[in-house]
Protein backbone atom coordinates (compact mmCIF):
# COMPACT_ATOMS: atom_id res chain seq x y z
CA UNK A 1 0.00 0.00 0.00
CA UNK A 2 0.85 3.33 -0.65
CA UNK A 3 1.09 6.27 1.82
CA UNK A 4 -1.43 7.92 -0.02
CA UNK A 5 -3.48 4.76 0.23
CA UNK A 6 -2.34 4.42 3.92
CA UNK A 7 -3.26 8.27 4.43
CA UNK A 8 -6.55 7.71 2.76
CA UNK A 9 -7.56 4.66 4.78
CA UNK A 10 -6.84 6.34 8.23
CA UNK A 11 -8.57 9.09 6.76
CA UNK A 12 -11.92 7.46 6.08
CA UNK A 13 -11.51 6.10 10.07
CA UNK A 14 -11.52 9.65 11.09
CA UNK A 15 -15.43 10.25 11.49
CA UNK A 16 -15.66 7.49 13.73
CA UNK A 17 -12.91 9.20 16.24
CA UNK A 18 -14.44 12.06 17.05
CA UNK A 19 -18.29 11.00 16.93
CA UNK A 20 -17.61 9.44 20.75
CA UNK A 21 -17.34 12.72 22.01
CA UNK A 22 -20.60 13.59 21.27
CA UNK A 23 -22.08 10.74 23.55
CA UNK A 24 -21.11 12.48 26.90
CA UNK A 25 -22.34 15.90 25.83
CA UNK A 26 -25.68 14.21 24.70
CA UNK A 27 -26.13 12.49 28.17
CA UNK A 28 -24.88 15.71 29.72
CA UNK A 29 -26.96 17.98 27.80
CA UNK A 30 -30.03 16.20 26.77
CA UNK A 31 -30.23 13.22 29.69
CA UNK A 32 -29.89 10.57 27.38
CA UNK A 33 -28.43 8.78 23.96
CA UNK A 34 -31.60 8.85 21.70
CA UNK A 35 -30.40 5.68 19.26
CA UNK A 36 -33.89 6.24 17.39
CA UNK A 37 -33.51 9.93 16.36
CA UNK A 38 -30.18 10.21 16.67
CA UNK A 39 -29.42 13.11 14.36
CA UNK A 40 -32.74 14.75 15.76
CA UNK A 41 -30.95 14.92 19.57
CA UNK A 42 -27.64 16.12 17.97
CA UNK A 43 -29.36 18.90 16.17
CA UNK A 44 -29.99 19.87 19.58
CA UNK A 45 -26.70 19.83 20.53
CA UNK A 46 -24.60 22.62 22.05
CA UNK A 47 -20.77 23.69 22.71
CA UNK A 48 -18.30 20.93 22.68
CA UNK A 49 -21.03 18.09 21.98
CA UNK A 50 -22.06 20.45 18.66
CA UNK A 51 -18.22 21.11 17.96
CA UNK A 52 -18.01 17.11 18.32
CA UNK A 53 -20.78 16.69 15.57
CA UNK A 54 -19.22 19.31 13.39
CA UNK A 55 -15.64 17.31 13.35
CA UNK A 56 -17.69 14.22 12.69
CA UNK A 57 -19.51 15.72 10.19
CA UNK A 58 -16.68 17.75 8.62
CA UNK A 59 -14.21 14.99 8.43
CA UNK A 60 -16.57 12.78 6.11
CA UNK A 61 -16.92 15.88 4.11
CA UNK A 62 -13.25 16.45 3.63
CA UNK A 63 -12.87 12.97 2.04
CA UNK A 64 -15.47 14.39 -0.90
CA UNK A 65 -12.58 15.62 -2.22
CA UNK A 66 -9.67 13.96 -0.65
CA UNK A 67 -10.17 10.24 -1.53
CA UNK A 68 -10.37 10.93 -5.85
CA UNK A 69 -7.20 13.29 -5.35
CA UNK A 70 -5.44 10.67 -4.10
CA UNK A 71 -7.11 8.35 -7.26
CA UNK A 72 -6.29 11.03 -9.27
CA UNK A 73 -2.89 11.30 -8.55
CA UNK A 74 -2.28 7.37 -8.52
CA UNK A 75 -3.47 6.92 -11.80
CA UNK A 76 -1.79 9.81 -13.54
CA UNK A 77 1.75 8.69 -12.36
CA UNK A 78 2.23 12.07 -10.24
CA UNK A 79 5.09 12.30 -8.20
CA UNK A 80 5.38 9.69 -5.41
CA UNK A 81 7.41 11.60 -2.96
CA UNK A 82 5.22 14.96 -3.46
CA UNK A 83 2.23 13.01 -3.15
CA UNK A 84 2.98 11.07 -0.25
CA UNK A 85 4.11 14.51 1.55
CA UNK A 86 1.02 15.93 0.45
CA UNK A 87 -1.05 13.11 1.68
CA UNK A 88 0.68 12.99 5.05
CA UNK A 89 0.60 16.52 5.75
CA UNK A 90 -3.11 16.43 4.46
CA UNK A 91 -3.62 13.97 7.43
CA UNK A 92 -1.94 15.78 9.74
CA UNK A 93 -4.30 19.04 8.77
CA UNK A 94 -7.46 17.16 9.84
CA UNK A 95 -6.53 15.35 12.87
CA UNK A 96 -5.54 18.76 13.96
CA UNK A 97 -8.56 19.95 12.81
CA UNK A 98 -10.52 17.55 14.49
CA UNK A 99 -8.76 18.75 17.89
CA UNK A 100 -9.29 22.36 17.06
CA UNK A 101 -12.77 22.07 16.90
CA UNK A 102 -13.14 19.87 20.12
CA UNK A 103 -11.36 22.51 21.93
CA UNK A 104 -13.21 25.65 20.35
CA UNK A 105 -9.92 26.97 18.49
CA UNK A 106 -11.98 28.07 15.23
CA UNK A 107 -9.44 30.19 13.94
CA UNK A 108 -6.57 27.92 14.33
CA UNK A 109 -9.18 25.12 12.90
CA UNK A 110 -9.91 27.34 9.87
CA UNK A 111 -5.88 27.57 9.20
CA UNK A 112 -5.63 24.07 9.59
CA UNK A 113 -8.79 23.47 7.31
CA UNK A 114 -7.05 25.65 4.57
CA UNK A 115 -3.60 23.84 4.42
CA UNK A 116 -5.16 20.58 4.31
CA UNK A 117 -7.49 21.83 1.15
CA UNK A 118 -4.06 23.06 -0.24
CA UNK A 119 -3.09 20.04 0.03
CA UNK A 120 -5.85 18.28 -1.66
CA UNK A 121 -5.17 21.12 -4.62
CA UNK A 122 -1.80 19.80 -4.75
CA UNK A 123 -2.35 16.18 -5.34
CA UNK A 124 -4.36 17.80 -8.40
CA UNK A 125 -1.85 19.80 -9.74
CA UNK A 126 0.60 17.00 -9.23
CA UNK A 127 -1.80 14.73 -11.36
CA UNK A 128 -2.21 17.20 -14.07
CA UNK A 129 1.74 17.94 -14.16
CA UNK A 130 2.49 14.38 -14.66
CA UNK A 131 -0.14 14.35 -17.17
CA UNK A 132 1.22 15.98 -19.90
Amino acid sequence: MTTPFLCLAIACLLPYIWAPFQIPERIKQLGSVDNKLPRVQQAQLQGRGARALGAHQNAFEALITFAPAVLVAHLAGADAVWSARLAVLFLVCRILHGIFYLADLDRARSAIFTVGFACVIGLFVLAGVAAH
